[in-house]
C-alpha cells in the first residue's frame, strides 16, 4: 500500500500529535519534557483544560519547573482558537501529505538522539520513505549567498552522492541548498527538504517549482502543520533536525557567520561525522569551512567518495550502492573476479538470505510484511532490504518492495 493515499484514518494518538504540531513551536523543551512522561492525548487534554497532567518526579516536582511548565501551558492555550478540529486535520492528508510519529515504522532513529527536542510529529510531502532514506543520508548546506565555485561544487557534489544511492538532505534555500537537491534530482537520486515552514508553503516562493520536484523525486519534510510560515527561531530549530536526520553534515561554502555554522554545531554536538569543502583562502564565503576544519576537527572533503568514506562504518557499505563495485570473497590464488561477476545468494549473511526468502515470488510485500515472514525485527530486515537493493536482488515500487527480474 503506497505510503500516499487519497483518504486518512488517523489514531487518537496521532489525532493528538498533530494538534500539538499547531500549539507549540518545534523543539519546545517543555512540551518534550510533558511528552516524556504523558501521552500526547494527556498532554493535549490538559493544554485544553489548562490544568497540568498529573505528573511524577523529575519533571514539574519544583517550584520552579512547576512555574515554568504552567507559563508554558498558558502560550500554548493562546493558539487553542486556531486549532483544526480533528476532522479538519485528518483531511490535510491528503494530495501526498501525510504525517508520521515517533514509533511509527518510517519515523527516524536519528531524530531520537534530539532528547526533549526531538519532533513532536513529522509532515511530509512525497513518496519516498524517509526512515530507509535517512539510513543512507548526508546533509549538505552552506551559505544562500554561493558563489559560482560554491553552487557547482554542491552540485557536483550531491550528484555523485545521488549516483552512488546516497539520499542528500539540505533545507531548501537559495544558494548551496538549492545547488545540494537540483545536483541530487539530475542524477535520479532522492533528496530531502526540511522546511521551518508548512510542507504546503513553499519558501523562498521561488522555489516552488524546486520543492515540487524534490517531493515527486524524495520529500519536502516539516515539524510544523501545513499552513504555517517561516520564522527565524524555527530555520534554527529546523537545523537541528538536518543534522539529526543524516549520517554525517558537509558544509560546503559558508562564510564566518553564516547560518549552515549553526548546522554544523548541531552536528558536532550529536556526535556526527562533520566535513567541509575547502575553498579559495581569499574568498570570504569560504571563512566558515576554513574556521571548522581548523578550530572544531571538521574533516577536510572535496568529493562524494571523501564523504563516503568519512560515513560508511556506520551505514550500509558505499561499495554495495546501486553502480558501486563489490569484490566477492575468493580463495587464495584464485583469480580475481572479472569485471562482470556478480554477487550470489552464497554471499549473503543468514539475516538478508531470510529477508530475500521472504519476497513473493510474483508482486510485492511491504515491509513489516517482510520482517514478519522473515522472522527478523524491522531495523533488521531495513538494513538486510538495503543490501539486496544494492545487489540488485530486488528493487523499490509502489508499496513496498518486489524481486528484481534478469
Amino acid at each position: 500500500m503506497s505510503p500516499v493515499t487519497s483518504a486518512v484514518q488517523l489514531s487518537e494518538e496521532k489525532l493528538a500529535r498533530a494538534a500539538l504540531t499547531y500549539l507549540a513551536e518545534p523543539g519546545d523543551p517543555a512540551l518534550g519534557a510533558l511528552l516524556g512522561i504523558c501521552g500526547p492525548g494527556e498532554v493535549l487534554a490538559a493544554i485544553k483544560a489548562d490544568m497540568l497532567p498529573g505528573i511524577g518526579p523529575g519533571c514539574g516536582d519544583s517550584p520552579a519547573s512547576r512555574a515554568a511548565l504552567e507559563r508554558a501551558l498558558g502560550r500554548w492555550r493562546v493558539r487553542l482558537a486556531g486549532l483544526p478540529g480533528d476532522a479538519d486535520i485528518a483531511a490535510v492528508c491528503r494530495d501526498g501529505i501525510r504525517l508520521i510519529c515517533p514509533g511509527d515504522p518510517e519515523w527516524p532513529d536519528g531524530l531520537d538522539q534530539l532528547g526533549l527536542a526531538r519532533p513532536y510529529a513529522l509532515w511530509l510531502r512525497g513518496n519516498a520513505d524517509l526512515r530507509f532514506a535517512c539510513l543512507r543520508s548526508v546533509s549538505m548546506v552552506g551559505s544562500r549567498a554561493a558563489t559560482g565555485y560554491g553552487a557547482h561544487v554542491a552540485g557536483e557534489i550531491a550528484a555523485d552522492l545521488g549516483e552512488r544511492g546516497w539520499a542528500v538532505v539540505s533545507g531548501g534555500a537559495y544558494g548551496i541548498d538549492a545547488a545540494a537537491h537540483r545536483g541530487a534530482l539530475a542524477a535520479e537520486g532522492i533528496t530531502i527538504a526540511v522546511l521551518a515552514c508548512g510542507v504546503d508553503h513553499p519558501y523562498p516562493a521561488g522555489h516552488a517549482q524546486l520543492f515540487a520536484a524534490i517531493a515527486a523525486q524524495g520529500l519536502v519534510i516539516s515539524q510544523l502543520p501545513p499552513g504555517r510560515p517561516p520564522a527565524r527561531m524555527r530555520f534554527l530549530v529546523r537545523n537541528r533536525a538536518i543534522a539529526a536526520l543524516t549520517c554525517g553534515t558537509v558544509i560546503v561554502e559558508a562564510g564566518a557567520r553564516s547560518g549552515a555554522l549553526n548546522t554544523a554545531r548541531h552536528a558536532a554536538n550529536l556526535g556526527k561525522p562533520l566535513m567541509a569543502v575547502p575553498g579559495p583562502v581569499t574568498s570570504a564565503q569560504s571563512a566558515g569551512c576554513h574556521q571548522i576544519i581548523r578550530e572544531w576537527g571538521a574533516t577536510c572533503v572535496t568529493g562524494a567518495a571523501d564523504i563516503i568514506e568519512m560515513i560508511s562504518p556506520i551505514s550500509v557499505p558505499d561499495a554495495l550502492a546501486p553502480g558501486g563495485a563489490r569484490e566477492p570473497a575468493s580463495s587464495p590464488g584464485s583469480a580475481p573476479p572479472g569485471p562482470d561477476s556478480a554477487p550470489s545468494r552464497d554471499d549473503l549473511d543468514a539475516d538478508s538470505a531470510r529477508v530475500l526468502d521472504a519476497l513473493p515470488a510474483r508482486g510485492r510485500a511491504g515491509t513489516s510484511t517482510i520482517a514478519i515472514d522473515a522472522g527478523v525485527d524491522l531495523d533488521t530486515v531495513l538494513r538486510c532490504l538495503g543490501l539486496l537493493a544494492g545487489y540488485g536482488f530486488i528493487e523499490r515500487c509502489d508499496g513496498g518492495w518486489r524481486l528484481r527480474k534478469h
